[in-house]
């Protein structure tokens, strides 16, 4: 399993805007309210699977005051590390960070149904991953495919998505091989994590394992995925690539590195569907020197701004100035 786990095992949210869920008792959702669900890791926890709240927030870009009201568990699930949500068939898909599904070496995702009038999820169903430790799936823009990061071995799948959300058997699967310096961490592939272009055409997986960001040919109609040319970028050796972001315009793309605490910056060449380094920044202030690793990485819907966050220092990095570079 990925390691990092939190104390209470909580991993990934999506939200749901304007749903209107109701409460244990019955109760209305508070005005401008929506629903968010989380997903946990429930082994060797408390937790049985994805949890759903109210989520209300107000004030302004500058200052807001955000409320999160507890609903209850919304579904069952092992493991379900992280989500994806597709809000125009109110569907939620979760992987399942496990080494064995169905008496296989591999995880599983699941895919969710969202009740209109309580909010809670029915699941549809569930297919292998793939590969043992899926950390991270993401839908495709046509809503026609799920693609899954398997941590543990290194590999990347694709599986179909049903007009209905349900999940067909894997399309393809792409399995990396190498490692990179650090012999605790990089003894060989990991990956953390896929990231579909703009305009659907490339797919881009970071592997921490390898300390670099894989490129694929992305079509979406049969599931496929074809190695690009080139068919990487590198990160420094140790940095640990975990997760990547495009800005809005689609002009540039930043990657937080896991391992040594830090952001890449990238511009993109959406033709050609290239990466360029542009600078590597540390997500850590200057008087810290302790332990840490970066996690999540996310751009303000303006792309202003760029956020990530550090497990160690407990803060989390803001910033405006590799968020838009060359202006």
């Amino acid at each position: 399993m990925h390691p990092f786990k939190t104390a209470i095992g909580l991993t990934a949210m999506a939200m749901l805007s304007c749903a209107p869920a109701r409460g244990a008792e019955g109760d209305a959702p508070p005005k401008n309210a929506s629903v968010v669900y989380i997903g946990t890791y429930t082994e060797g926890t408390k937790s049985k699977g994805i949890y759903y709240f109210w989520l209300r927030t107000q004030g302004n870009e500058v200052s807001q005051n955000i409320t999160l009201v507890p609903l209850g568990l919304a579904a069952e699930s092992r493991n379900p590390s992280f989500l994806e949500m597709d809000l125009k068939r109110r569907l939620v898909f979760a992987v399942n960070e496990t080494g064995e599904f169905d008496g296989k070496p591999t995880g599983g995702v699941s895919a969710f149904s969202v009740d209109p009038a309580t909010g809670k999820l029915k699941l549809i169903n569930q297919r292998s991953s793939m590969g043992a430790g899926p950390c991270h799936l993401v839908l495709d823009k046509d809503g026609k495919n799920v693609l899954v990061a398997n941590y543990n071995n290194g590999s990347v799948a694709v599986l179909p998505v049903a007009a209905d959300g349900r999940l067909g058997e894997a399309t393809d699967v792409k399995q990396h091989s190498g490692k990179s310096v650090n012999p605790k961490r990089q003894e060989g592939p990991h990956e953390h994590c896929v990231t579909l272009s703009p305009d659907n055409q490339f797919a881009f997986v970071c592997d921490l394992g390898l300390d670099k960001v894989m490129i694929y040919k992305f079509d979406a109609e049969h599931g496929k995925l074809t190695a690009h040319d080139p068919a990487f970028a590198s990160l420094k050796p140790g940095a640990g690539p975990r997760h990547m972001v495009f800005r809005p315009d689609g002009k540039f793309a930043y990657v937080v590195n896991e391992l040594d605490s830090t952001i890449t910056a990238f511009s993109y060449d959406a033709k050609a569907g290239t990466l360029k380094e542009l600078q590597t920044v540390t997500t850590l202030p200057g008087y810290y020197d302790g332990p840490n690793t970066a996690a999540e990485i996310a751009m303000h819907p303006s792309g202003k701004w760029i956020y990530a966050s550090n497990r160690g220092n407990e803060t989390v990095f803001c910033s405006t100035s590799i968020a838009t570079p060359g202006r």
